[in-house]
């Protein structure tokens, strides 16, 4: 499950829909999705290379790089 901070909601770890994951210009991981609470503020989560990966690998997150 790829977790954010939504602006709007003022929430940590909500869910994000639909996260594409890709990579910084510095080789870093980051998530990018919507919010599943409020349906319309776009999100970004930065990962770990494991957590990334896993997510990927598990299906809950497309590869975007």
């Amino acid at each position: 499950m790829v977790e954010g901070y939504c602006v709007v909601c003022k929430e940590k770890g909500v869910k994000m829909k639909n996260p594409v994951i890709g990579k910084t210009s510095k080789g870093g991981f980051i998530a990018k999705g919507i919010c599943s609470k409020c349906n319309k503020t776009k999100m970004c989560a930065m990962m770990s290379k494991d957590n990334a990966e896993k997510a990927i690998k598990d299906g809950e997150a497309k590869k975007g790089y």
